[in-house]
């Protein structure tokens, strides 16, 4: 019979017990989902590979240290450790994320209907165009819901382990980056009837 597998907990006390080989099955395990959230934000398959040893570095210091209290929370916490890496490298370049392909290409480069017409098709980059323009316009953290959620197909429970923040907390930067997109439409399109008088 097969031998159920740990729990990740059950491999933080292992590893903090002197085995090394169980910190080695919890990056085994969670590689895949904090390197792929790393480089949707660093846009770079170096650098986002080295944030993402930098990220299992800060977990080893921080666990040895006595800071992992969260019991059965491993991924949640190890993805928050991601997460502000990430945010410390664009405050330090004074920019903010976006978000690209696995191909290195900017997401809205893809975001194409298939047989369109040219009118269509300019009408549709047109779109796109806008679009990019009001998610650009609204706050860092609901624009960064926004992308993960409807561009990465990121469930509210991914969303809300790769920011750190709770899936009600991440439902409402949903609410608030829609509300500010309706909001940013309607002053464009009483910027245009102003302008047209």
């Amino acid at each position: 019979m097969r031998k159920p597998l740990l729990t990740d907990y059950e491999l933080v006390q292992l590893y903090l017990s002197g085995n090394e080989y169980a910190f080695e099955q919890l990056m085994i395990r969670h590689k895949d989902k904090i390197y792929s959230a790393i480089y949707l934000l660093v846009k770079d398959e170096y650098l986002a590979e080295d944030f993402f040893q930098e990220t299992f570095i800060k977990a080893i210091h921080q666990l040895r240290a006595g800071k992992y209290k969260d019991e059965n929370k491993f991924r949640p916490w190890i993805m928050r450790i991601a997460h502000n890496l990430c945010m410390d490298y664009f405050r330090k370049l004074k920019r903010n994320p976006g978000i690209v392909t696995n191909d290195g290409d900017d997401i809205f480069d893809h975001l194409r209907f298939e047989e369109t017409s040219a009118d269509e098709h300019f009408e549709v980059l047109q779109s796109e165009n806008k679009l990019r323009e009001l998610i650009d316009q609204l706050p860092e953290q609901q624009k960064e819901v926004v992308m993960l959620r409807h561009f990465f197909d990121f469930s509210f429970k991914e969303i809300a382990e790769f920011t750190g923040v709770s899936i009600n907390t991440a439902l409402g930067r949903m609410r608030y980056a829609v509300l500010g997109i309706r909001k940013l439409i309607q002053e464009r399109e009483l910027e245009m009837v102003r302008l047209a008088k």
